[in-house]
């Protein structure tokens, strides 16, 4: 079904989330209030909006994002390798821009796509929102007001496990599972991400983590299209 598009053409990505800041207290009044006010949609009647800050990561409006892997896949003596680089930092400004550097020249060349799991939902939109929140400019790629569906460069593992079916949810680990993919859950879960940045200040930890669900995206991707997984040895960090 994804006879068209060549992995070798595709910028696998995925991002991780922190509240903007490390508690519910720390922030000024009128984000509290505004936190009290969106929180009130899923919180229970007996927590306070301090007890679900922790969720605050999720939302472009609350959170912020402390790392952006990317990965590739290229051919060398005829085998697969996959390559990955993380943009990573407190300086979300920064981060943002580096990234947004790297994705327009990647996607410049038309024929050049981005695939995540879930990416259309959550990562592209936050990615995006943050952009404006910082004062950077969105790439070409990213601003997709207007745009025709097919003029829109975004391949979601998640959509196309769906096959039309859009009141379901399957997560990479639950896919990679039955799919015989290595899991990349061998450490931490996005559960722990904001307490290994805010309590450990473990950013690198946080990159391996991220990278490790970006090769397994590109690994998910290769099995819907029908082709043999990559090796695990030629997995390469930048």
């Amino acid at each position: 079904m994804l006879e068209q598009f060549a992995p070798e053409n595709i910028m696998f990505l995925d991002i991780e989330t922190v509240p903007q800041l490390e508690t519910f207290e720390a922030l000024n009044p009128e984000m509290q209030f505004f936190w009290d006010k969106k929180s009130a949609y899923f919180r229970k009647d007996d927590q306070t909006p301090d007890q679900v800050y922790e969720r605050a990561g999720i939302y472009a409006e609350f959170g912020k994002i402390i790392c952006i892997s990317a990965g590739l896949i290229f051919n060398r003596n005829g085998e697969r390798f996959f390559k990955v680089k993380s943009f990573m930092g407190d300086d979300e400004k920064l981060l943002l821009e580096d990234f947004g550097k790297i994705l327009t020249g990647f996607c410049s060349e038309p024929k050049n796509q981005l695939c995540g799991h879930n990416i259309k939902e959550f990562d592209i939109p936050y990615i995006a929102r943050r952009m404006l929140i910082n004062g950077v400019p969105l790439p070409p790629v990213l601003d997709i007001a207007g745009k025709k569906p097919w003029e829109v460069k975004f391949l979601d593992t998640l959509d196309l496990w769906k096959f039309g079916d859009y009141k379901h949810y399957t997560s990479l680990a639950l896919l990679t599972t039955i799919m015989g993919i290595p899991s990349p859950k061998d450490d931490i879960d996005g559960s722990q991400v904001a307490t290994v940045y805010y309590k450990e200040k473990d950013l690198e930890r946080i990159a391996v983590y991220c990278e490790k669900d970006v090769f397994a995206t590109a690994q998910l991707f290769l099995r819907l299209k029908g082709e043999p997984l990559i090796n695990q040895a030629n997995f390469i960090r930048a």
